[in-house]
């Protein structure tokens, strides 16, 4: 208020321009002085010294909401903690709630979300990794596609592993195919070649009959 009333008494001797310029550098510094509301974290369940070691990560309100996304998923506190590091890391506010709270809810481990937040695989990947849970694979494959994905190696998408998964191959087999740097295009030949056994043996032989 001192502030503002000396901007006023000096508005007469200084220039409309110059008094507006001032303003436009010292409101916004006014308002990014605002504590950030964190009470929808306390709302969502997370205990005080949780918050605390939020709020020494700067947290900003837009990543309140996120939070508040993936604590009412089921993230313990000290995952979320880590989900904030993980961005602060890459000099990234922490916006992947949807994705979190969407991994937890289909019963993904927590330790496999942080991992591929580590992995920087959330985000638009994370429907693949749930795609992949869905075809009833482990996380265990899901961690090895998300590696790969993240070190720039081929890797097969989420409706090739299902397809070999419905014709009937094992997890195990499925992993190693992975792990291998089988390619999209080397999946789908298997798949294809699976489909012309099938079919070829599906095939019954019809004798003629004797006239």
């Amino acid at each position: 208020m001192v502030f503002m009333r000396a901007l006023f008494g000096i508005r007469r001797s200084v220039p409309l321009a110059l008094l507006l310029a001032v303003l436009a550098l010292v409101l916004p510094g006014c308002k990014s002085l605002k504590p950030t509301d964190t009470r929808p974290l306390d709302q969502a369940g997370m205990w005080y010294r949780s918050i605390e070691e939020l709020r020494q990560l700067k947290i900003t309100d837009a990543e309140v909401a996120e939070l508040v996304k993936a604590r009412d998923a089921g993230t313990s506190d000290q995952s979320c903690i880590q989900l904030v590091q993980i961005a602060r890391s890459r000099n990234q506010p922490f916006s992947d709630g949807d994705a979190v709270a969407s991994l937890r809810r289909a019963g993904i481990a927590e330790a496999t979300v942080v991992e591929l937040a580590r992995l920087n695989q959330l985000g638009l990947w994370s429907v693949e990794a749930l795609l992949i849970h869905l075809a009833s694979f482990s996380d265990s494959v899901i961690l090895s596609v998300a590696r790969r994905r993240s070190a720039g190696q081929s890797v097969p998408s989420s409706a090739s592993l299902g397809q070999l998964r419905n014709a009937g191959m094992s997890e195990a087999r499925v992993q190693a195919l992975v792990e291998r740097g089988a390619t999209e295009e080397e999946v789908q030949q298997m798949i294809a070649a699976h489909q012309r056994s099938t079919e070829h043996s599906g095939f019954v032989r019809t004798p003629r009959r004797r006239r």
